[in-house]
């Protein structure tokens, strides 16, 4: 029974181990293109089209309609960029795991090497934070838009509440904008700083110098 239960974990260890080396020579530099192709796209030029998506007309939010309309062009830029987000948070949670299999017992010794492990997932580990919180203020856009509308419907001559709800808009615009280049650079940062220590990730071993390039 025991013996069953160390192949199986064997096994699982092996199978997590090819998976994440996978991710990493194959399908990192796969989203890093993808992101790439992207980043291309006029809704994602932080400094020129981006700020170009208009809210909705003033007269809209006092026309007496039923339903206000959203702007539909973020919403379609949001629902490009959030899959791409929960992607990189996912495969960072795979390259930590990997890294974190291969950090070897204490009592094994020889473990100049285990820092760099260990400042790799540091590293890696700041990606998926910062990651997930740029994905919990995106989905907030929606709530805050909706807050001011509100006012505008209520109080409609009030001219400030109009063009908050155009800057509020914008400033989506922008963020979605560094989101998806920030997910880009972090994929390319991840890729470099293990490759580059890869041989001490994969088998640390004693080493005066252990610290990462």
């Amino acid at each position: 029974m025991v013996k069953h239960q160390l192949n199986l974990a064997k096994e699982l260890h092996e199978t997590l181990q090819a998976d994440a080396e996978n991710l990493l020579v194959q399908k990192f530099p796969e989203r890093i293109l993808h992101l790439n192709e992207l980043l291309k796209m006029p809704e994602f030029e932080v400094a020129s089209n981006v700020m170009k998506l208009e809210c909705n007309k003033n007269s809209d939010f006092i026309s007496g309609q039923t339903l206000i309309p959203s702007n539909k062009k973020i919403i379609e830029v949001m629902e490009i960029v959030k899959p791409n987000l929960k992607q990189l948070i996912d495969d960072a949670k795979a390259l930590a795991m990997w890294v974190s299999l291969l950090i070897p017992k204490i009592e094994d010794g020889n473990n100049f090497g285990v820092s760099v492990q260990e400042e790799t997932i540091s590293a890696i580990s700041d990606v998926e934070i910062t990651t997930g919180k740029s994905l919990i203020q995106i989905s907030h856009y929606n709530l805050f838009r909706a807050q001011l509308i509100s006012k505008v419907c209520k109080y409609p001559l009030i001219e400030d509440y109009q063009y908050a709800v155009a800057e509020l808009d914008e400033r989506q615009c922008f963020f979605l904008s560094l989101a998806m280049h920030d997910a880009r650079n972090s994929y390319s940062t991840m890729h470099e700083l293990v490759i580059k220590n890869f041989d001490k990730i994969k088998k640390p071993r004693s080493s005066n110098n252990d610290c990462l390039y």
